[in-house]
C-alpha cells in the first residue's frame, strides 16, 4: 500500500567509525526520505512506543476546503529536501501512504517568544528554524541537528515508552521549549477533539491530545519532566469559546496550572548559560497519565543523556546482530542493514510497563503473558514483514498474533484487524489479511495453543456480510463491480486469504471448515476472462463489465494495481493460474512482456503512491500485489528467470541513499521483501511451509534463531556476474528444487547457493505444490 525509509550514513551523514562486530554502523535512518519522503529519521529503539523524530513542515491535509495533494509527501512528518523543521514530536508511521500521529512537537527557541510555527519561505516568521544536513546526524536510536536560527544544538534519543530531548543553547538567554498540541500530521481544523496540559510543578508537566483522523477517537496521555526548573510558563489557543463558565475570572494565559482547550501552544521559560544544557524527558501511555508517570519513572529514572543513547543502540546492535551478513559490496551491506533496521520498527509496543492499555472497545485492558503491539498495516505486511518475525522475531510475532486476537475479542464487529493503530480500526486497504499472519504463525510452528480460538476468529472475520463486498462474495462468489469498487482484487485477495483459513483449519484438524474454504479459495476463477487472458470485472448479473482496459488501475476493478499485475495474484495455486493461462511456457511469455512492455503516462500521471522509480516495464514493484511476481517463474519450465528479475530488482530499485526505495516502504513490508531476497528466498504464499527460491546477493548470512540454533546460509562464487543458482545444499545433501521447508531452515546449519554466469536450466524445476 503505502511506503518508506532506510539504509547507511556513509552517503548522507557523518558515519562514526564503529568496530566491525556494530552493525549499526550500517544503517542509515534517512534512505527513503526524499521523493514521497514517507520515512523518518526517528530516535527509537526497536518497536519503541515512542517514535521521536524531526518533523519539517505543517502541510494542511485541506486545502481551500479541498484534499491537498502535497500532504502526502508528509506521511512521516519528514521531507529530506525541506529546507528548515519546526520540531519534534514523538508519534509517526515509517513509511504509509496515508497518515496520522505527529503529536507533542516539542521545539526549543530564543528570543523573541513565538506559538505559531511560520512559513518556509521566513522561518522568522515563526519558531521553525533552518538546518543543513551538514549539522544533522542520524543513527539508530539517535538524531542530533544544529537549529541554525536559534543557535541551538538539538539531540534525541529514547526508550521504549520516553522520547529524551537534550538542547544546548549558544549563550545566555532567555531560552523557551515549546510544546505544540496543535500540530500534527495530516492534520485539518477539525482534527484536535481536545487537549489539555497540567502543570504539575516547576519541572513537571502532564496532559492527554485526543484526536479525531484516520484513527477516529485516539487519545493519548503523556508526563514530561524538565532537568531543571522552568521560571514562568502559558500557553495560548485560537478557539473562541461560546461558553467558558466561571473560569472567565482567571487570566489563563499566563502561569496558571491548567491549560485546556482544543489547540493548546504551550511553552516554558528559562535563564540559561552560554553552553547549558536543558534535557526534558518526554512519557507516553494510552491509559492516563499516571501511567504515563509510571513508565517514566521505570524507564528513565536519571538525567545521563548519553546513557539513554548508549542504552538505545545497545538495543538496535542486539536486534541487528540477529543477521549477520557479508555482501559483495559495502553498499549492499548498507542496504541490508538499513532493510533489517526498517523492520524493527513496527508493530510498536501498546501498553504501560505494568501491562495496561486501551482496547478497541476504549476501555482499559490488561495484557496477560504477551506484550500488546498496534499499527498493523496488514494489506501490506502480511507478505513478507509478519514472515520474516517468523524467522528472526518469533516472540515478538507470536505476541503481535495475540494483539490481534485481543483486538478481535472487543470489535464491535467480531473481526480480527485490518489496519488499526492506537485501539481503534481504520479500515485501510482490503482483504482481512490477519488471517494470513495468524495461519502462518501455526503453519510454521511459531504458536502452538489457542488454535481453535485462532480459527474462530478467523472464519468469523471472513464471514462478516457487510464488510466490503464479503456478502457478494459468499452469495455469488466473486464481488460485483456494480456494488463494490476495487470487486477484483477484493475477490482475489478474499481467496488467498480463504485458503490460508484453510491451511489453518487443516493444522487444528477441522476438516470441516478445511472444506469449506479450500472451496472458496477457488474463487479467483470466477474473475478470469478466458477470453482477454486477464482478471476482470464482474457485475451482479454474472456479466464481465465492457468498458475495459487492462492497463489502468482506475475504475477497472483494481485498487495499487492493473489487470496485468492483479492477474498474477493467486499466490495459494500458482498452477492453476497458469494452466488458466495458457500453460508453463505461455505463462514465463507473458511474465516476460510485463517486465519489459512500455507503460504511458497517463496511467501512473494521477497516481500519487507510485513514480517510475518504483516501476520496471509495467512491473509496479513500487506497490505491493506485485512483491510475488518475480517468483512466478519457478512453476514454469524457466525458473532461472526468477534468479534473474530479483536480482535486478534488488540491484536497482533499493539503494544505501535518502532516495533508496522504490516507494513506501509501508511500515516494513518493502524492506522485508529485500531481505528475504537478498538471502535467496521469498514467502510467496505466507500460511505454506515453504519459500520459492531466487538469488541471494549476499557471500553469507547467519542467522541467529531465539532458539539458540545459528544457520548459516553461503553464496559460493558470488559475484555481480554470477547470478544464477548452479545448485543448492543443505548440510551437504544436494535439493534439485526451487523451493525450501521452512523446518530445513530453521534446523540447518548450512545452506549453500552456488552461484554462476548462466543458467543451470537442469537445476530447480521442482515447483511446490
Amino acid at each position: 500500500m503505502l511506503k518508506p525509509f532506510f539504509l547507511s550514513l556513509i552517503a548522507v551523514l557523518p558515519l562514526t567509525l564503529a568496530a566491525q562486530s556494530d552493525p549499526a554502523q550500517f544503517v542509515n535512518p534517512l534512505v527513503g526520505t526524499q521523493n514521497m519522503g514517507h520515512t523518518y529519521p526517528g530516535a527509537t529503539v526497536p518497536f519503541g512506543m515512542v517514535q521521536l523524530s524531526p518533523d519539517t513542515d505543517t502541510t494542511r491535509y485541506e486545502l481551500n476546503g479541498s484534499y491537498n495533494p502535497e500532504v502526502y509527501r508528509y506521511c512521516a512528518g519528514y521531507q529530506y529536501e525541506d529546507p528548515t523543521i519546526v520540531g519534534f514530536s514523538h508519534t509517526h508511521f515509517s513509511g504509509t501512504g496515508h497518515s496520522d500521529l505527529g503529536d507533542f512537537l516539542i521545539m526549543p527557541t530564543t528570543g523573541e517568544l513565538q506559538l505559531h510555527a511560520g512559513s518556509e519561505e521566513d522561518p522568522s516568521t515563526g519558531y521553525r528554524s533552518a538546518y543543513s544536513h551538514d549539522n544533522e546526524i542520524a543513527e539508530p536510536g539517535y538524531y542530533s541537528v544544529l537549529l541554525e536560527d536559534h543557535g541551538i544544538e538539538a539531540e534525541l534519543t529514547s526508550t521504549n515508552r520516553v522520547g529524551i530531548h537534550r538542547y544546548t543553547f549558544p549563550e545566555e538567554a532567555d531560552g523557551h521549549i515549546i510544546l505544540d498540541l496543535e500540530h500534527g500530521i495530516y492534520t485539518y481544523d477539525e482534527k484536535n477533539v481536545w487537549t489539555f496540559v497540567r502543570v504539575e510543578n516547576d519541572s513537571t508537566v502532564t496532559g492527554f491530545r485526543q484526536t479525531d483522523g484516520w484513527a477516529r477517537t485516539r487519545t493519548v496521555y503523556f508526563a514530561m519532566s524538565f532537568s531543571k526548573p522552568f521560571t514562568s510558563y502559558g500557553h495560548e489557543k485560537d478557539e473562541n469559546d461560546t461558553y467558558r463558565g466561571f473560569w472567565r475570572k482567571f487570566d489563563e494565559s499566563k502561569n496558571f496550572p491548567e491549560m485546556i482547550g482544543k489547540d493548546i501552544r504551550a511553552y516554558f521559560n528559562f535563564d540559561v548559560e552560554e553552553g547549558e544544557e536543558v534535557m526534558l524527558k518526554f512519557a507516553l501511555s494510552s491509559v492516563s497519565t499516571e501511567g504515563a508517570i509510571k513508565n517514566l519513572q521505570a524507564e528513565a529514572a536519571h538525567w545521563d543523556f548519553d546513557q539513554y543513547r548508549s542504552d538505545a543502540r545497545a538495543l538496535w546492535n542486539k536486534e541487528l546482530s540477529k543477521v549477520e551478513v557479508e555482501t559483495i559490496t559495502r553498499k549492499d551491506k548498507e542496504t541490508f542493514y538499513t532493510a533489517l533496521y526498517h523492520t524493527f520498527l513496527g508493530p510498536i509496543t501498546y501498553m504501560d510497563v505494568d501491562g495496561r492499555y486501551k482496547g478497541l472497545d476504549q476501555n482499559t485492558h490488561t495484557a496477560e503473558d504477551f506484550t500488546n503491539y498496534t499499527i498493523f498495516s496488514l494489506w501490506d505486511t502480511y507478505r513478507a514483514l509478519h514472515p520474516w518475525f517468523n524467522i528472526v522475531q518469533q516472540q515478538r510475532n507470536r505476541d503481535m498474533v495475540y494483539s490481534m486476537l485481543a483486538h478481535y475479542d472487543q470489535s464491535a464487529h467480531h473481526m480480527l484487524p485490518i489496519w488499526s493503530h492506537y485501539a481503534n480500526e481504520n479500515w485501510c486497504m482490503i482483504g482481512y489479511h490477519s488471517v494470513s499472519v495468524i495461519s502462518d504463525a501455526y503453519i510454521k510452528g511459531i504458536i502452538s495453543g489457542d488454535i481453535d480460538r485462532a480459527l474462530e476468529a478467523s472464519v468469523t472475520t471472513a464471514k462478516v456480510p457487510y464488510y466490503d463486498g464479503i456478502g457478494y462474495y459468499m452469495d455469488l462468489g466473486y464481488v460485483p463491480e456494480d456494488q463494490n469498487t476495487s470487486s477484483v482484487s477484493k475477490t482475489l485477495e478474499y481467496a488467498y486469504d480463504d485458503w490460508a483459513i484453510s491451511q489453518l483449519a487443516k493444522k487444528a484438524g477441522n476438516t470441516e471448515v478445511e472444506t469449506e474454504f479450500k472451496k472458496r479459495s477457488r474463487n479467483f476463477e470466477n474473475v478470469y476472462d478466458e477470453r482477454i487472458g486477464f482478471m476482470r470485472p464482474r457485475l451482479s448479473d454474472g456479466s464481465f463489465k465492457q468498458e475495459f482496459d487492462e492497463m489502468d488501475t482506475h475504475g477497472q476493478g483494481f485498487i495499487e494495481g492493473n489487470a496485468w499485475n492483479y492477474s498474477l495474484y493467486v499466490p495459494h495455486d500458482p498452477d492453476r493460474m497458469i494452466e488458466m493461462m495458457g500453460g508453463k511456457d505461455r505463462f514465463s511469455e507473458h511474465l516476460d512482456s510485463l517486465f519489459v512492455m512500455e507503460i504511458e503516462d497517463k496511467y501512473i500521471d494521477q497516481t500519487e503512491d507510485i513514480t517510475r522509480d518504483g516501476i520496471i516495464g509495467n512491473y509496479v514493484h513500487g506497490n505491493e500485489p506485485g512483491h510475488h511476481i518475480p517468483y512466478l517463474y519457478n512453476w514454469t519450465n524457466d525458473p532461472w528467470k526468477t534468479q534473474e528479475r530479483v536480482r535486478m530488482i534488488m540491484d536497482t530499485m533499493y539503494s544505501n541513499t535518502s532516495d533508496g526505495l522504490p516507494g513506501n516502504d509501508d511500515a516494513g513490508q518493502m524492506s522485508a521483501w529485500y531481505l528475504f531476497s537478498a538471502i535467496g528466498f521469498y514467502p510467496v504464499a505466507p500460511g505454506a511451509d515453504w519459500y520459492a527460491i531466487g538469488s541471494p546477493n549476499i557471500r553469507s548470512a547467519t542467522i541467529n534463531l531465539e532458539s539458540g540454533h545459528t544457520v548459516t546460509i553461503e553464496a559460493l562464487n558470488q559475484s555481480e556476474e554470477n547470478i544464477y543458482v548452479q545448485n543448492l545444499s543443505i548440510d551437504g545433501k544436494t535439493v534439485n528444487r526451487n523451493y525450501l521447508l521452512h523446518n530445513e531452515l530453521m534446523n540447518a546449519d548450512r545452506i549453500v547457493f552456488t552461484m554462476g554466469s548462466k543458467p543451470n536450466t537442469e537445476w530447480g524445476t521442482i515447483s511446490p505444490k
